[in-house]
């Protein structure tokens, strides 16, 4: 019996276009050219997609959980519309200072996925567009993939951090379709 394939995805920077000031609404998510196609394609090919994302808006009173529903509601349905589906998001509503296990770069939301979904996530995809998703996924003893989307020509810029074996990719569809 084939073992399913899992694919983690950052949310800000990877499938929406990403902002300093945070997302704060539904109507301030915008997808990012062809990352709803991306995860369609991907879908349709058989993979279970879920999204890690850290999210210090909710500790910062900057919005609160319903509207975080509200958000990621809309890019459930924008996904679908394309054809995919999200299985899970998992977020850590901490800042950086709470030194929670979730919070990317550490392993957590990576690690609390693979016990919910059942599966050994050792050499699945974990894609981002910051060092801390790389070294979360290679904490969690994924395969790292930096996108140039989001903050990946910035996070380029740190050669020198980045995880070995990471893989690059100008965007989420250019990784799909090597994928597939």
């Amino acid at each position: 019996m084939l073992q399913p394939r899992f694919l983690m995805l950052d949310r800000d920077g990877v499938i929406n276009l990403d902002s300093e000031a945070y997302i704060k609404a539904p109507e301030e998510w915008t997808p990012i050219p062809r990352s709803l196609e991306a995860i369609a394609l991907l879908t349709q090919a058989g993979w279970r997609i879920a999204v890690a994302t850290n999210q210090a808006g909710l500790a910062r009173g900057l919005f609160d959980l319903a509207t975080l529903n509200r958000i990621h509601a809309r890019m459930h349905d924008m996904v679908q519309r394309q054809g995919g589906r999200i299985e899970a998001v998992f977020f850590c509503p901490h800042r950086s200072q709470d030194n929670c296990a979730c919070r990317k770069p550490k392993p957590g939301m990576l690690l609390e996925a693979a016990d919910r979904f059942g599966a050994d996530f050792s050499g699945q995809a974990f894609v981002g567009d910051s060092l801390r998703d790389l070294q979360a996924a290679s904490a969690a003893h994924m395969q790292p993939v930096l996108v140039r989307t989001g903050n990946g020509m910035q996070t380029l810029e740190q050669a020198s951090l980045i995880p070995d074996g990471t893989q690059v990719y100008d965007d989420l569809m250019a990784f799909a379709e090597t994928l597939l």
